[in-house]
């Protein structure tokens, strides 16, 4: 097993990695979309940072959008969705890892997503 820290994205705030490589596979740990307690931003702009932020630990760990196996969503408020899956599917491209959709009543400091990845690390699996 291999902890995985990013010096790109926020430190975790609590007893975490921002991921763990183990039997081949990456698991990336709960992605806000900023750090520091910040304001929210605007919904689509959350997506966008926390995409960014899942995709600089990926790619710490040796791995892309392209070799994620499966995700994890929480949203705050479903009627985010739509936009959410326009997001995703614009970063993902013709890529289809399988996803769940987790509708949430709240997200800590306020902020609206939070993505949680799987990776298989290339030529590891």
């Amino acid at each position: 097993m291999k902890l995985i820290s990013c010096g790109e994205v926020p430190a975790p705030g609590g007893h975490y990695s921002h991921a763990v490589e183990a039997g081949g596979l990456v698991f990336v740990s709960g992605m806000l979309p900023s750090g520091n307690n910040q304001p929210p931003a605007p919904f689509e702009a959350q997506v966008q940072s926390a995409l960014d932020h899942c995709s600089a630990v990926l790619a710490t760990a040796g791995c892309s959008f392209d070799d994620v196996v499966q995700s994890t969503v929480y949203l705050v408020g479903v009627e985010h969705w739509p936009a959410f899956n326009r997001l995703y599917a614009e970063r993902m491209g013709r890529h289809r890892p399988a996803r769940a959709v987790v509708p949430v009543p709240a997200l800590h400091h306020g902020f609206l997503v939070e993505i949680q990845m799987v990776a298989e690390r290339p030529g590891r699996a």
